[in-house]
């Protein structure tokens, strides 16, 4: 059901979560004007305790001073002590920064005062404890204000002769923590502005990683990325900066074979095959370049990461195994079909010379053309048959002969061919069989074609030298295999040939896999008639349980034919 349209005005109103680093930004502004505002209320208290503190040491040394000077004594002891005494007063409180210095008579009568009408009045305060003999401060308002100050007394041979009381106004000592207090609310404002600045700049800089995000929204993220490696059949490899595996999934982890903890390890040490470590470690994009491991066809594309400098790069696998395979019957079909347009020509041709004959009334001679027609297309067929009843490499040579015939080369089944149907084991099925003998006679016709007598030989056979085996030996009366390339001539990339569209050397590094699937041997010498002979050794369980295996049971050989149609 929908929401009303003010519903929806209304969530569209909603402030949206705020990035990860707004989040942060606002933690760390929010955490550098506690700690500011913190260390300034500390500073202020502790100034103002520093202050007060001060102004007492102050006032007390002031009243010590001025209660042992000689010259206060001897004043004392005149008829009028006000007149000296009065000008001594202001001038001590005018040096040592004090607010009032008050001289008085041990009956609290003041001699001395900052105000000169309040001289011969009553001290406002306690003067208990220095008549005792005490010197004591305290915090008192007197005439002044509240002050802090001290009081001693005035001694004059052991006798107390007067009482001194020297003392600041809280307001003056208020005043000096302002100005403290001012200096300390800048520098606290500076440290605040220059922080709030380095963490806006940290927090851009994270805004840009990460996209604006917020916390949600990369946990999300997270969840789709780990989801979608591990959903995706194909293979994804992410490269850091220096060629080291970042990433893998399931399906890169299976096409390229390796095992183990790989994150972390360069490119180079993952054992995979030459060509493929080459386009992992270069710096260009590839785009589906077909590759071979050990037992699969790979499409690779490659795509650096760049921001402002490498950072890595992105390869995703495709298995192309089955579609290569499927191209190459493609391939095979669409040569057959050019085979059958040609032959049904060349038949037509011939249907004409028959018809032609008959009407020019030469009878017998048309039947014997007919017959020696139908003679050796039938030869083909029965040599070809009675030599490999196995059906899916029976099919395939027949039209194969009929290809390579089409392209002047006469393919031919050698006398020493033989393999029964169902002789071979189904862990040896007929699809690789025909990798390995269509290409093999792939190559040949190519390299025989345009030699004196072209021709191809196949011989098909099993062997007990080495232990059972299946044989496939392919010649031809081509230039042969330079003896410089026979190391290099089954890897992929390597072809005589000019490259076309679709590249070359691909067919013998794909015969080299599957043989070496089945734990087989390839190899490629010269052969008796002066071409290349490429031998494919298939080893098989047991020759006679294969072949007990298919008089066992009639619907083996239909079984064996069915999977190959």
């Amino acid at each position: 059901m929908p929401l009303p349209a003010t519903l929806n005005g209304v969530l569209a109103r909603l402030p949206r979560p705020r990035s990860l680093a707004g989040q942060l930004f606002a933690m760390q502004a929010v955490l550098v004007a506690v700690l500011v505002g913190g260390y300034a209320l500390f500073t202020y208290l502790s100034d103002r305790d520093q202050a007060t503190e001060a102004a007492t040491r102050q006032a007390l040394a002031v009243t010590r001073s001025v209660a042992d000077s000689p010259s206060v004594r001897a004043a004392i002891r005149t008829p009028d002590p006000s007149s000296t005494l009065q000008p001594y007063a202001l001038r001590v409180q005018r040096h040592t920064g004090v607010d009032f210095v008050t001289i008085m008579n041990p009956q609290a009568i003041r001699w001395t005062h900052p105000t000169p009408d309040l001289i011969g009045r009553k001290f406002v305060g306690n003067t208990a404890p220095a008549l005792a003999g005490h010197t004591f401060t305290e915090t008192y308002k007197g005439t002044l204000g509240l002050s802090v100050r001290a009081v001693t007394p005035i001694r004059d041979h052991g006798e107390i002769v007067g009482l001194v009381s020297a003392g600041i106004r809280v307001e003056a000592i208020s005043q000096r923590i302002h100005d403290q207090v001012t200096a300390l609310a800048g520098a606290a404002g500076g440290a605040l502005a220059l922080g709030a600045v380095g963490t806006y700049v940290i927090n851009a800089r994270l805004r840009r990683s990460t996209h604006g995000m917020n916390a949600a929204e990369l946990s999300r993220m997270h969840d789709y990325h780990e989801a979608a490696l591990h959903a995706v059949r194909e293979g994804l490899l992410m490269l850091d900066g220096q060629y080291r595996v970042a990433l893998i999934n399931d399906g890169g982890r299976e096409l390229l074979g390796v095992r183990g903890e790989v994150v972390g390890r360069s490119v180079a040490e993952l054992g995979l095959p030459a060509p493929l470590t080459g386009v992992l470690l270069s710096s260009q994009p590839r785009v589906d370049e077909i590759h071979l491991t050990a037992d699969r066809v790979l499409a690779v594309n490659t795509s650096p990461v760049s921001g402002g400098e490498r950072r890595g790069t992105v390869v995703t696998l495709r298995d192309v195994t089955e579609l290569q395979s499927l191209m190459g019957e493609l391939d095979s079909e669409r040569g057959f079909t050019l085979a059958l347009r040609s032959q049904a020509h060349e038949a037509a041709n011939r249907l004409h010379t028959v018809v032609s004959l008959i009407e020019l009334g030469r009878a017998e001679e048309a039947v014997d053309f007919a017959t020696a027609e139908l003679e050796l297309a039938q030869e083909l067929t029965d040599q070809v048959v009675a030599a490999v009843s196995e059906p899916v490499l029976a099919a395939l040579l027949l039209g194969k002969a009929a290809l390579a015939n089409e392209r002047g080369v006469e393919l031919v089944v050698s006398e020493d061919s033989g393999i029964d149907d169902g002789l071979l084991p189904p862990s040896l099925p007929p699809r690789d069989l025909v990798t390995i003998l269509g290409n093999l006679i792939d190559n040949a016709v190519d390299a025989a074609q345009g030699s004196v007598g072209a021709r191809v030989t196949v011989t098909a056979h099993t062997d007990d030298t080495d232990g059972p085996a299946l044989v496939l030996r392919v010649a031809d009366t081509g230039a042969g295999v330079d003896p410089e390339h026979v190391e290099t001539v089954f890897r992929r990339g390597w072809s005589t040939k000019p490259a076309g569209p679709g590249g070359r050397g691909l067919g013998l590094a794909l015969v080299r896999q599957t043989v070496q699937r089945h734990a087989g041997r390839l190899s490629v010498a010269r052969a008796d008639g002066g071409g290349a002979e490429f031998e494919a050794r298939l080893p098989l369980p047991t020759v006679g349980a294969a072949a007990g295996a298919a008089s066992g049971a009639p619907g083996g050989a239909a079984s064996a034919g069915g999977e190959g149609a």
